[in-house]
């Protein structure tokens, strides 16, 4: 009787244990353009980033729809990272040693300082929250889970642009996302200026030093009308910015001073959990 013959496997591939499946990392590409971009992207310049047609990009990026790694909007025919990619992406995140010490001190801090409390950790896009805790003295805020702070009107964003930005001078990704980021908000606030947000050159500079002189970074008013906040840093071994701890409370009934209670006992836990990572202060 005859028996047909299975084509027998190369020996490469029978021997190497890291084979993969091809298809996948090809259309990781669209992904990883997708989170490198600042922004959504059309398809020819998506499909452009990852070097192959449209044709073949749309294909992927309808499986990806389907999973909820990809959105398109309707109006724009724009695409962008989608809900499964933000919660995979927060998982990693909140997966990392500084993010773990953080969530795990915040109960103790929050009972503490008697606000809420939030942890960010510098992402793809800017400053990222990726812990939230309310309080009793809670105040109403539209902010969530995978918001990016902006970098002038945010206590969240004056921390890593007063703490990180310094670092940024190799001309890294993060380097040309923190530049571009603090551009666009220096030409919206020249247009609509609000008051206590930096609007020049000479105003960011004087606002990054008073920030780095306190050791920590504030704002009353800001980002929210009525609401005030802090955000203290959080350093490694190598002495590099991993996240900033956030508190914020309506300002009638928040000590925004910066020697008051609420600052003393943000710098005193930052310090803590620097020390933790194994930061050593001189």
């Amino acid at each position: 009787m005859a028996t047909s013959k299975q084509r027998p496997m190369s020996p490469s591939a029978a021997a190497d244990p890291r084979a993969g499946i091809q298809s996948v990392e090809v259309g990781f590409a669209l992904l990883k353009a997708l989170s490198s971009s600042h922004q959504a992207m059309m398809l020819r310049d998506l499909a452009s980033s990852a070097s192959m047609s449209p044709a073949k990009a749309h294909r992927y990026l309808v499986s990806f729809q389907r999973l909820g790694l990809v959105v398109q909007d309707a109006t724009t025919n724009r695409y962008d990272l989608g809900p499964s990619a933000l919660r995979m992406g927060l998982a990693s995140l909140s997966r990392l040693d500084a993010v773990r010490l953080g969530r795990a001190a915040m109960p103790a801090l929050g009972d503490a300082i008697g606000h809420t409390m939030a942890l960010a950790v510098w992402g793809n896009q800017g400053p990222t929250m990726v812990h939230w805790q309310e309080a009793t003295k809670t105040v109403s805020v539209q902010l969530r889970l995978g918001d990016v702070m902006p970098l002038l009107s945010s206590a969240t964003g004056r921390c890593f642009l007063s703490f990180m930005g310094h670092e940024k001078s190799d001309g890294s990704s993060d380097q040309r996302l923190m530049n571009d980021m603090l551009q666009r908000e220096l030409m919206l606030e020249k247009k609509h200026p609000r008051s206590g947000v930096a609007h020049t050159a000479a105003l960011v500079k004087a606002m990054r030093t008073e920030t780095q002189q306190q050791g920590l970074a504030r704002v009353v008013d800001s980002l929210i009308p009525g609401v005030a906040g802090f955000c203290a840093p959080v350093f490694d071994a190598q002495g590099h910015l991993v996240m900033g701890i956030v508190t914020l409370g309506g300002a009638g009934g928040f000590d925004s001073r910066w020697h008051g209670g609420v600052a003393t006992t943000m710098r005193q836990a930052a310090a803590a959990l620097s020390q933790d990572l194994g930061w050593q202060t001189a």
